[in-house]
């Protein structure tokens, strides 16, 4: 039986409460995909969270009724907590576990990772997130500790804690660093090919759609973070030949810790030759997830690389048709494919197309035009070589 859960957002000048809700329903997928059942969830508006208890007095007792009452297993805020907001929040919750977005997150993370790399950069992610958080650790301790003069024992383990962890994460890029040495050789012996990297918003098709252009099985379903390794295959459109990487889906407020420790995974995007920018079509906030993967994109050096964007998920995509006599505004979820195509995106610099990886429609376009931008490349880099055309 699956632990319950409460997940909690903040409602401030900056985000309205259709964003905080849309917000929770990513965390609510979140909290599904590391196995925990959202039961409720809680909202307050506030100019900034608090600083003690990052909600207002009146709501943390309101939730704190709700978990005793309900016997809710683990509370989940949508945002990251400070140290000090973490060990006041849990001083109220007593045994009940407290989660924030990046701690979600990780823990997600620690349970996909499959390859050494992967594990390795997890671990190092975990301890870089716990080090400034060590001192909730030991509250059983807090009596023991006195002032100048009064260093207890608690106070003792805590900073031996610390130099252990130091030690730990010392050691883990040490390791990293290795694994990273071989990961680069293995992509020099690749430099003689056309590199293309598929990127975007986590859970947007990119598994799927590789599956379907190198025919292989890669692990792929409908959860977030369901790839974290980076996955390279060849594959051939005609008689040209080009590998194909599958990288990790990126998200909303992406734990820095992980940003830093994936930044040698995310190499396969930094050097290849052209992106393919997935995106999920269907999803009501894919707007705002193209920003956040072209954000992360900028964020390891790889903004100006060539690029395609694939809108994903048609099969999925639903709006809700005006009346003829409906005289309130026109909105985003009114749109119908065509409207959109019709709209900003008319207008992007960016080459597009609309497809389904998991129906395959419009398949052949999307080989097609990916043949000819492979084929432009490897002309620029290989001109005297176009017997293969």
């Amino acid at each position: 039986m699956s632990e319950k859960a409460i997940l909690i957002g903040l409602i401030t000048p900056k985000l309205s409460q259709d964003q905080v809700e849309e917000y929770l329903e990513e965390l609510s997928f979140l909290a599904q995909t590391a196995g925990v059942n959202p039961v409720k969830r809680f909202t307050q508006k506030l100019p900034n969270p608090d600083n003690t208890t990052f909600l207002g007095k009146g709501k943390i007792n309101e939730v704190k009724d709700y978990v005793k009452d309900e016997k809710i297993d683990v509370v989940i805020f949508d945002d990251d907590l400070t140290p000090s907001q973490l060990k006041n929040i849990q001083k109220i919750f007593l045994k009940t576990k407290i989660l924030d977005r990046s701690n979600l997150i990780l823990d997600i993370f620690a349970s996909r990772a499959q390859t050494a790399q992967a594990r390795t950069q997890v671990e190092l992610a975990q301890y870089e997130y716990l080090l400034p958080r060590l001192t909730r650790m030991w509250t059983h301790l807090e009596r023991q500790k006195g002032g100048i003069g009064m260093r207890g024992p608690g106070e003792t383990q805590i900073e031996t804690d610390r130099r252990i962890i130091k030690d730990k994460i010392s050691l883990l890029k040490k390791k990293l660093a290795k694994i990273d040495k071989q990961s680069l050789t293995r992509r020099k012996g690749r430099a003689d090919m056309i590199r293309v990297a598929l990127v975007g918003y986590t859970n947007a098709g990119k598994s799927t759609l590789m599956n379907k252009l190198s025919k292989s099985e890669i692990f792929a379903e409908n959860k977030l973070f369901a790839t974290l390794d980076t996955t390279v295959r060849k594959v051939v459109l005609k008689n040209l030949p080009f590998l194909l990487s599958d990288t990790v889906g990126f998200i909303r407020k992406l734990p820095h810790q992980l940003v830093e420790s994936f930044k040698s995974t995310l190499d396969e995007v930094r050097e290849s030759d052209l992106l393919v920018h997935v995106v999920d079509i269907s999803n009501p906030n894919f707007e705002e997830q193209i920003d956040i993967v072209n954000t992360t994109i900028a964020e390891i050096g790889a903004e100006s690389k060539p690029k395609i964007i694939i809108f994903n998920k048609i099969d999925a995509y639903t709006y809700q048709q005006k009346e003829e006599d409906d005289l309130t505004p026109f909105k985003k979820e009114n749109m119908s494919l065509n409207d959109l195509k019709h709209s900003w995106m008319n207008k992007l610099d960016i080459e597009s197309i609309f497809i389904s990886a998991l129906d395959k429609t419009n398949f052949e376009e999307l080989r097609e035009r990916l043949y000819e931008r492979v084929k432009q490349l490897h002309v620029k880099r290989y001109p005297y070589n176009n017997f293969l055309y």
